[in-house]
């Protein structure tokens, strides 16, 4: 039996996610997990062996903006020369015949070293957290970035599109359900039409929660409002069910009506192939959800115009959308290790 070690980037959820999608779909293989935060407690949840070894800087957010993003990238390369020791010490005890990391760079770098087959996932190419002299030291660590990238036998990405070099389009990777969507409906007792708040694994996303429920007590219909605020935030928030820390995100986004959420890409790619109106909003100075936003045909500034999204949204027709990344990606990465 293969045997693959997988390190997941904790930075949020929706690497784990995308994860856990794809090895759904392996077959005679036994598959190490290594990350932390709220990514280990999901796979823990789920019952996947995991190391929860990765402590990640956190974002400051004020008043839904980035603040200190050089400190940010300061205190990253220092997670990263933690990262690498960490994986260098797995490495070594477990010789696995497959090294997948879904952009933690860390592992890779080991990966190479040792001359074990790596596989990266990843939708980015190079960040643009910093401006002004920072910048210039984050330029230096996209370089090695796409040095490592270069050197791996396959790179993942969750994008339709033609492959290039060692590149491999594979489309948007989400996870399945059983479930149809009535069934879903009726598991999680939605009678009304039902607004799902998601901010994902960390607390940088209240600034959207209190927002989104300022204005939608204001809107005059029998609405629901079903709140997921992940495994960082403790704060109460009154008339609203809130689910707190889930593992199946997916579902949920089914059965709602409506999805109000920031801009993470795996959550805009599963609400997209389930087809629920959504409205993102980007953490501002966050390049890469600044640029997944865009995409949907969003920007931070919408979120002054809320109300009028929410009631547009309530119209808006269901488009599910078949894909099938996670099957493609699983069959890539079996295919290599075989």
């Amino acid at each position: 039996m293969n045997v693959f070690s997988f390190f997941s980037s904790p930075i949020g959820l929706g690497h784990v996610t995308r994860d856990i999608a794809i090895v759904e779909n392996f077959q005679n293989i036994s598959t190490n997990f290594i990350t932390g935060s709220g990514a280990a407690k999901i796979l823990k949840k789920l019952n996947y062996n995991v190391q929860d070894l990765y402590n990640p800087p956190s974002f400051v957010i004020e008043n839904g903006a980035l603040k200190n993003s050089a400190k940010w990238l300061w205190n990253y390369y220092n997670y990263y020369k933690d990262c690498k020791n960490i994986s260098q010490k797995i490495l070594e005890e477990n010789k696995p015949n497959l090294v997948i990391s879904d952009e933690d760079f860390a592992s890779l770098t080991v990966a190479q070293e040792m001359k074990i087959p790596s596989v990266l996932i990843t939708d980015v190419f190079e960040t643009r957290f910093t401006k002004g002299i920072a910048s210039l030291i984050e330029k230096k660590m996209n370089k090695s970035m796409q040095d490592i990238i270069k050197k791996c036998d396959i790179v993942i990405f969750p994008e339709d599109g033609e492959d290039f070099e060692n590149i491999k389009k594979v489309g948007p990777i989400v996870r399945q359900t059983n479930y149809t969507r009535d069934e879903l409906r009726k598991k999680f007792s939605f009678e009304k039409n039902t607004i799902l708040i998601s901010i994902g694994g960390t607390d940088a996303g209240i600034f959207l929660i209190e927002k989104a429920l300022q204005v939608i007590s204001k809107i005059n219909q029998d609405l629901e409002i079903v709140l997921v605020s992940g495994p960082a935030v403790s704060k109460k928030f009154e008339n609203v069910k809130n689910l707190g820390f889930v593992d199946n995100l997916h579902e949920l986004i089914y059965a709602a009506d409506i999805l109000i959420s920031l801009a993470g890409k795996s959550t805009i790619d599963e609400a997209n192939a389930y087809g629920t109106p959504s409205i993102f909003i980007p953490i501002k100075g966050h390049f890469e959800q600044e640029d997944n936003a865009k995409r949907q045909g969003f920007v931070f500034e919408d979120i002054n115009r809320l109300e009028e999204l929410v009631l547009e949204k309530l119209e808006q027709k269901r488009n599910q959308v078949n894909v099938d990344g996670a099957r493609v990606a699983s069959e890539i990465i079996q295919k290599l290790a075989n």
